[in-house]
């Protein structure tokens, strides 16, 4: 995709995401911490309360996202805390996005770790930090059941009162930590 395509690398070398990310360090970390700072004001002034996110410390390279449960789901009225890591080639590699709070779904495994296309071959250059956590968001209520992290998950998704039991159940396990 030509959006991904950073053009600090020239188009003659092959070379792999940790190459990219050491060629020119000094210049690709202003550009990021550039994008970051702006997609940060967006998001501060943003009057969405569902989602929002924001640097951990003094790095902008870490930021800790946190997100509403959708309503009429089975996460609806719970919070949920993740995790944005974002490489030195970003935006044109996508960031490593975990959920910190405990949850209980079909393509979160035990670690926190997400399956979401976006996230991984279907990133674009052009996805911020707002859509990232929309999208996550979106997957709480709309799961790929037909390729589960959790399997045990995507079997209960259809028995709505089972799957809420076991979302508070997990969701607890955050609080009592």
């Amino acid at each position: 995709m030509a959006q991904n395509i950073n053009p600090m690398v020239t188009a003659s070398t092959t070379v792999s995401k940790t190459d990219e990310e050491t060629q020119n360090p000094f210049q690709d970390n202003h550009a990021v911490t550039k994008r970051l700072q702006k997609e940060l004001m967006e998001l501060m002034i943003n009057t969405d309360r569902n989602v929002s996110a924001f640097p951990e410390g003094e790095s902008l390279f870490k930021w800790i996202g946190t997100i509403t449960g959708p309503k009429g789901t089975v996460y609806e009225d719970l919070t949920f805390k993740l995790c944005l890591d974002f490489p030195h080639s970003y935006p044109f590699s996508a960031p490593v996005v975990k959920f910190v709070t405990s949850i209980f779904h079909p393509n979160v495994d035990q670690f926190g770790n997400i399956c979401l296309d976006i996230l991984k071959e279907k990133w674009s250059a052009l996805y911020d930090v707002r859509t990232i956590l929309l999208s996550i968001q979106s997957l709480l209520g709309e799961p790929n059941n037909d390729s589960p992290m959790n399997p045990h998950a995507a079997v209960l998704w259809a028995d709505k009162v089972e799957m809420r039991q076991r979302v508070l159940m997990e969701h607890k396990k955050t609080e009592s930590q």
